[in-house]
């Protein structure tokens, strides 16, 4: 028997809109902080500057080491900056953008050990999904016809739990299935306690990490009696067509539909243009939402994304168009402007219909 939904108003909410029109999920988080010019005493604030009497709370003591640079944990960003999230989520929002993803990417015990911050994951997760759902009712005030939604990011991890780190040694693993999904369980707590609307599995270049996010959502959903929608979107790594972990788009779907997402889809690695394929072919097999936010283009010589929010637009037009997808936004290199050409682009658009299980069969 499937649980009832945490929010019900908001999950009904959600379903009404996918069906009336393709919605819009906001773009880059770490293009925009970088847009700031953030320095390391922006990332520590007040609560990790160097020196910090930690006797209240030891385990940071190695965080608030001078020797110990913080900078570059965007995460971190939504306890000592919110006024920088927070402009970066309303800024998506202005854009056109429907649903804004948390703060979170690295919000697990196992990324934030690099700082040696895995004491902060929960509340990362839930001040990250309490910020959104924030800018998200401010917006929504403005335009009660217009109901925006908090995604629950859960990022792929620094680590692979099918490929070995060392060349060397091939059998070797960095991680295991348990310790994804313990640090996942507590990351997804986090984001439900703050207020996410849906929770979304992203970035995935690991199956089987996906797998290891996919159990532990459910095993919170289960200690609750209720559940949030589940999105999942996975990561074409390079033109061979398939994730680091060496599925196919369509094997990739296969490997979590038990999973009953609200949707399956693709970003990040590539751009619109050479996701295009991919995303055709799950719009073939998925009997669920179909999500697509690619980078802006392919990046250059210097890391760096040259596709213009036109060109981007016009791309993502055509999978609108083509009958490819429900929902649609940028990563890598993407911007609010980027937001607003695409939320132009697909405005009007009927979204993809949904096949049923007997058409997928057929």
């Amino acid at each position: 028997m499937s649980l009832p939904y945490l929010t019900p108003s908001r999950a009904d909410a959600l379903l009404s809109a996918l069906a009336r029109r393709i919605l819009v999920i906001d773009g880059a988080m770490g293009t925009m902080v970088q847009g700031y010019g953030l320095g390391e005493d922006d990332y520590r604030g007040e609560r990790f500057a160097p020196g910090f009497d930690v006797r209240h709370e030891p385990q940071r003591d190695a965080a608030t080491q001078p020797g110990h640079d913080l900078k570059g944990n965007n995460d971190l960003l939504t306890l000592t900056r919110p006024d920088v999230i927070g402009a970066i989520h309303t800024a998506y929002l202005d854009a056109g953008a429907d649903l804004v993803e948390t703060n979170t990417f690295n919000a697990t015990s196992i990324s934030q050990a690099d700082y040696h911050l895995e004491h902060l994951v929960y509340e990362l997760n839930r001040e990250g999904a309490r910020l959104a759902r924030a800018c998200c009712d401010a917006a929504e005030a403005k335009t009660p016809d217009k109901p925006r939604f908090v995604i629950g990011v859960l990022g792929p991890t620094s680590r692979t739990a099918s490929i070995s780190p060392d060349v060397n040694d091939p059998g070797f693993r960095n991680t295991s299935f348990e310790e994804l999904r313990v640090a996942y369980r507590e990351a997804a707590a986090g984001l439900i306690d703050g207020g996410a609307d849906t929770l979304m599995v992203e970035t995935i270049f690991d199956t089987l990490n996906a797998k290891a996010a996919l159990y532990a959502i459910e095993e919170e959903f289960d200690a609750r009696g209720a559940r949030l929608p589940v999105m999942i979107s996975g990561t074409i790594t390079d033109l061979s067509g398939r994730t680091l972990s060496g599925q196919t788009a369509e094997a990739f779907y296969a490997s979590v539909a038990h999973s009953r997402p609200l949707s399956v889809g693709l970003n990040c690695a590539l751009g619109a243009k050479e996701l295009r394929q991919y995303v055709d072919v799950l719009a073939q097999v998925a009997d669920c939402q179909v999500s697509a936010h690619p980078n802006a283009g392919l990046p250059n010589a210097f890391a760096e994304y040259d596709e213009t929010p036109e060109q981007m637009a016009d791309l993502i037009g055509e999978f609108a168009r083509s009958g490819l997808v429900n929902l649609v936004g940028g990563c890598c290199g993407t911007t609010p402007a980027h937001i607003k050409a695409i939320a132009e682009a697909v405005e009007g658009v009927t979204p993809r219909a949904l096949p049923t299980r007997r058409a997928l069969a057929a």
